[in-house]
């Protein structure tokens, strides 16, 4: 069975972060972002972050967060990689990383061909790059809008330098497809395994991961 590392985002709740964990996820994602329906304050985060354990990573979701944000942050809550999912440039991306010592993780939107190009631009500065489905120009979000792109765009570019996620849109009906057609090795969703927006369903994380596994 090939190994597929599963990163479960936008979790709200102590329960949801505990069934993410007991079902297997290798990442924890937390969402700062306050349009998101799954946002949490530092104060919950913080709470939610101690029951993580050692080994499944937390991740600090942030978009376009200044130095002023990241700072309450990183001293308020125990995380261990910091994922920018907004129009941060690379040289933004180097700036965190110099600043607070944590792995980052660059977010990328693709609709086209011309937005693959920027892969191996922030390849060079992220320590990980998540490559997720563009959000419409009328999107509130710029992630989790539960929409794919085209994978087909992947199918010959499946390695970089740096280690890479899959997402936008993967469901337990088409990630192990996903999976083999781009070659991804890492996974990350949020709505795909809720019973409501911010909310988890432990029965559908169980079986997208066993499904992303498979």
């Amino acid at each position: 069975m090939a190994y597929t590392a599963v990163k479960i985002c936008g979790l709200t709740t102590h329960e949801d972060v505990v069934a993410a964990v007991d079902a297997g996820a290798r990442y924890i994602g937390f969402n700062f972002f306050h349009k998101s329906p799954r946002y949490v304050n530092l104060k919950t985060a913080a709470q939610l972050a101690a029951d993580v354990p050692v080994g499944v990573a937390k991740v600090a979701l942030v978009v376009d967060a200044t130095d002023e944000v990241l700072d309450d942050l990183t001293s308020q809550v125990a995380i261990d990689m910091i994922q920018l999912h907004g129009k941060e440039t690379p040289e933004r991306v180097s700036e965190v990383k110099t600043r607070y010592g944590l792995p980052v993780i660059k977010a990328i939107g693709i609709a086209g061909p011309e937005d693959v190009a920027k892969i191996d631009i922030y390849a060079r500065v992220a320590d990980q790059l998540l490559i997720d489905a563009k959000a419409p120009k009328d999107a509130k979000l710029p992630g989790g809008n539960g929409v794919p792109f085209d994978w087909r765009l992947l199918a010959d570019k499946k390695y970089w330098t740096v280690p890479w996620m899959l997402a936008g849109g993967l469901t337990v009906d088409n990630v192990a497809d996903a999976i083999r057609l781009t070659g991804a090795k890492q996974v990350d969703l949020a709505s795909a395994v809720e019973s409501s927006p911010g909310r988890k369903d432990p029965a559908k994380m169980q079986a997208f991961i066993k499904a992303a596994q498979s």
